[in-house]
């Protein structure tokens, strides 16, 4: 998403909340000091509303759960037990309320630190053609976007006029959170002031000094959450679906099971459980490589969604209609929420998938360019013929781009930047900070000359490690996060689905048992007929008939919602908080679920 869309939904989003925190906080009118912590990331978030507010707000959000939770309390609690749970309920939502700026902030912070190395090296290559800390700074901000750009362009503004470039300002601000960028700067610093050869290895070290420091702390994170994430799968998925196995034998030993207390464990308990360890996860990221963002307005994405959303939601009545007829009539709810939810979510953003996958292609080949760019650069030609030499010379997407930059220069006589960068410039419609980097730095070339040819190789080199760096992160989370995605999207509906059938089918046999035991006499039909009672009994309980529409729907909301969260934490790990990314495959989990959960129902119940 284009940052001023991007700005725009966020802005929104945020002023809705504030509203609502305001008219919270009108509930619990004192005076309350507000902490440190939360003070700090409401600043870094710009929030329209105080510390104060929020934590007034929240305190309202607990007097308002404990007020709806109070009748739950009372129904499924003994009386003495029902006040203590709702005001237990609301007060641990006033907690989340106040933490959720904090985490929110962190999980920011983790993504803006993705972009440390590009913003170093970015300054290494100014300061490679002019040992300038000033504009080295300027430029590193102004070629860059998102947060971290942004910190350091705040600090380039404060330093003018000063003997200062803003660059170490900008590396105590971020040092605590990513040390090896404050080394990586101070370098920097250093290397400006030192002799050419000297300078070199200078820049080499403080760009290498925050590569590794970002792959260290990747490595730890990484080895750190391994047993952590194995507990909340052990806890939070085997064992819930495991228990889900054992009800049906749980029914026919006579072992009671109601309704709602499998509705508050299985539909309440173990789904914020799964939440909160998800986003205590999550928040402890502390590097994150989000893709490019894609705003509203772009050509592949700005088209009309209202007939793919009213096939969505005819093809989720369709299904639903055919469960209730051919499955089970208590199939339908579950299956048209779970098709339309997730259809909905894919149709809104595989557009924007499209235009990431392309984007990643014109990626692949930036390091090649800039290094054949370079190499033509260092012979004595200019970057304008060396960009015609390198389009022919490479294939793909990044040749295809770079052809439309050379084919824009000479239609419409404008520089290199403007060829690149223009409103008609071949990378108007690519959302890639990184692509947008590259071309200012061959813009920058333009100017230079020759001596930025040795300046473009180098970077090329360092472009190429960037991306392996990405690669490796992603790879070692992709490790941990892969069985999470494909138990909530395939193995918990297929153990889900298969119990609810083994279900149906044991209540079926206890309420046939007993006229067929009628044949044998009065005292096996006395006994079969207690045996019955008490298996129908205990599948009523359970949802078996005409329960099994209750245990089913229990069961398949659990399933489906645990795919949404599993999906989301495996998500938020391998590639951080991005809304397109989370929703394109929550969307996909759904449908899967959905399917996965129906069909063994189905399958179960041709084969028990």
């Amino acid at each position: 998403m284009s940052a001023g869309s991007s700005v725009g939904v966020e802005d929104g989003a945020s002023a809705t909340t504030a509203t609502v925190l305001r008219a919270l906080s009108r509930l619990v009118p004192l005076e309350i000091d507000a902490s440190d912590s939360l003070a700090d990331a409401l600043s870094y978030l710009d929030s329209p509303v105080s510390a104060e507010t929020v934590v007034r707000g929240g305190y309202g959000v607990a007097v308002v759960v404990s007020l709806c939770t109070l009748p739950v309390g009372i129904l499924a609690l003994p009386a003495i037990a029902a006040v203590p749970f709702a005001l237990g309920v609301g007060l641990a939502a006033a907690h989340v309320s106040h933490r959720v700026p904090v985490l929110l902030a962190r999980t920011r912070r983790a993504g803006a630190l993705g972009d440390a190395a590009g913003v170093v090296n970015r300054a290494v290559l100014r300061l490679r053609l002019e040992p300038t800390p000033e504009r080295a700074a300027a430029f590193a901000a102004r070629t860059g976007q998102g947060l971290l750009a942004s910190s350091l362009a705040e600090h380039v503004r404060r330093a003018r006029g000063t003997p200062h470039s803003g660059m170490a300002a900008f590396g105590d601000e971020w040092t605590d959170r990513l040390p090896a960028l404050g080394r990586a700067t101070t370098l920097l610093l250093a290397s400006a002031a030192a002799t050419p050869g000297d300078r070199e290895r200078g820049l080499e070290r403080a760009l290498d000094a925050v590569l590794d420091g970002t792959r260290d702390r990747l490595a730890r994170f990484a080895d750190n959450v391994r047993a952590p994430l194995s507990g909340v799968y052990a806890f939070g998925v085997l064992l819930p679906l495991a228990l889900v196995g054992v009800l049906p034998a749980a029914a026919s030993a006579g072992v009671p099971v109601g309704t709602l207390p499998l509705v508050v464990v299985y539909d309440v308990l173990l789904l914020l459980v799964l939440l909160s360890a998800g986003v205590w996860l999550v928040s402890r990221r502390p590097v994150a490589f989000p893709p490019p963002r894609v705003g509203l307005e772009h050509p592949d994405v700005s088209g009309s969604r209202r007939r793919r959303y009213l096939a969505v939601a005819a093809a989720a009545l369709a299904v639903a209609a055919a469960g209730a007829a051919v499955v089970d009539p208590w199939t339908a709810p579950l299956v048209g929420v779970g098709v339309a939810v997730g259809g909905a979510l894919v149709v809104r953003y595989r557009p924007v998938r499209r235009v990431h996958a392309d984007v990643r292609r014109v990626e692949a080949g930036l390091d090649d360019a800039l290094y054949l760019v370079g190499r033509h650069v260092v012979e004595g030609v200019a970057v304008e013929r060396a960009l015609d030499r390198v389009a022919d010379e490479l294939d793909g997407a990044t040749g295809e781009m770079l052809a439309d930059a050379v084919t824009t220069q000479r239609a419409l006589r404008v520089d290199v930047r403007d060829a690149f960068l223009g409103d008609d410039g071949a990378l108007s419609a690519v959302p890639s900070p990184r692509a947008r980097s590259a071309a200012e730095l061959l813009a920058l070339a333009a100017t230079e000359g020759a001596p930025a040819g040795a300046a473009l190789v180098a970077t090329a080199e360092q472009l190429s490690r960037l991306r392996r760096l990405e690669r490796e992160a992603r790879r070692e989370l992709a490790e941990l996060t892969e069985t999470l995605q494909n138990t909530g999207a395939l193995f918990g509906p297929l153990v889900g689905g298969a119990t609810v059938a083994l279900v149906e089918r044991l209540d079926g046999a206890s309420a046939s048992a007993t006229p067929e035991a009628a044949a044998f006499g009065t005292d096996a039909a006395d006994a079969t007929g207690a045996a019955a009672g008490t298996a129908s009994a205990a599948g009523s309980a359970l949802g078996g008939a005409p329960g099994t529409a209750t245990f089913g729907l229990v069961v398949g909301v659990y399933v489906l919602l645990s795919a949404v969260l599993l999906t989301a934490l495996a998500t938020a790990l391998e590639h951080g908080l991005d809304r397109v990314l989370l929703g394109y495959r929550i969307g996909l989990a759904l449908l899967a679920a959905t399917t996965t959960y129906l069909t063994a129902f189905v399958a179960a119940g041709l084969l028990v």
